[in-house]
């Protein structure tokens, strides 16, 4: 499955016996010599009332994750093509808590993906802020950046070309930074108006993907808390859009975008 180019392989565990474990997670995501992805979602049993199931998220290097707002959004596709629900709002609890889901009639999702956390202890990041945003010594100079968790933590910075051949480097300089105790994942933005940016995002557990959910919530936040954007915005990413809508302060922020299922088959182990 994939959401905006960002793709998973999801194993339904529910009826089944399986122990994910970091080997296994590295060679389901091998793109070589396994299925190749993303992420890997793992669907078990619901342990909170009202919730239709919970997942866990591996990623291709083998590390657990905490969140991700693309993969919900195929775990939401999923629950419908299962038959699993019939309606269309319905919750799902995630490595960070219970995640309400919509199916909009256009076919996308819509999450409720909580409230975004700035202070540097919940990032975490080791860091103090000045002036609202945070500075980091690199390579290429004197860094500005944003910090905020959305269930993991993300960096923003702000460019002026989207296409800058130099962003992955910066990205994976900064997603091993020893500011970030626990990494983190490093989000560019390119502001083209108020409701409207273009992002790429280097994940710490994935490398740069067409997609990631969570740190367009992230960029959104951020801008958002410092005056730059409006209350809905569609994020750009390189394999599609989505929409993010937050009002601010202690308001839940929400994600709509596309959840696509590729193909279903059986993989040896």
């Amino acid at each position: 499955m994939h959401g905006a180019g960002n793709d998973f392989v999801l194993i339904d565990a529910r009826k089944q016996d399986l122990e994910m474990d970091r080997a296994m997670a590295e060679r389901l995501g091998d793109r070589h010599r396994g299925i190749g992805c993303d992420q890997i979602l793992i669907l078990r049993q619901a342990s909170e009332p009202g919730c239709v199931l919970r997942y866990e998220i591996w990623n291709s290097d083998g590390s657990p994750a905490a969140q991700c707002g693309n993969g919900a959004r195929c775990v939401g596709l999923y629950i419908h093509l299962n038959g699993d629900v019939a309606e269309d709002h319905f919750s799902v609890e995630s490595p960070v808590g219970v995640i309400t889901m919509l199916r909009c009639e256009d076919g996308e999702y819509e999450l409720g993906m909580g409230i975004p956390e700035f202070d540097p202890g919940r990032v975490p990041i080791a860091l103090e802020p000045r002036e609202g945003s945070y500075h980091l010594d690199s390579p290429w100079g004197k860094l500005e950046l944003g910090a905020v968790s959305i269930g993991v933590p993300h960096a923003l910075f702000v460019c002026d070309d989207i296409d800058d051949e130099n962003l992955p480097a910066m990205g994976g300089f900064v997603r091993a930074h020893p500011a970030f105790p626990e990494g983190v994942n490093a989000g560019f933005a390119q502001l083209r108006s108020r409701n409207r940016i273009h992002l790429r995002v280097i994940e710490r557990g994935a490398g740069e993907t067409l997609a990631c959910g969570s740190g367009a919530c992230a960029a959104v936040a951020i801008l958002h808390r410092a005056g730059r954007v409006d209350d809905t915005v569609t994020v750009v990413l390189p394999g599609g859009q989505l929409v993010i809508k937050w009002r601010g302060n202690d308001e839940t922020l929400y994600m709509k975008g596309p959840a696509k299922h590729v193909f279903r088959g059986i993989m040896n182990e």
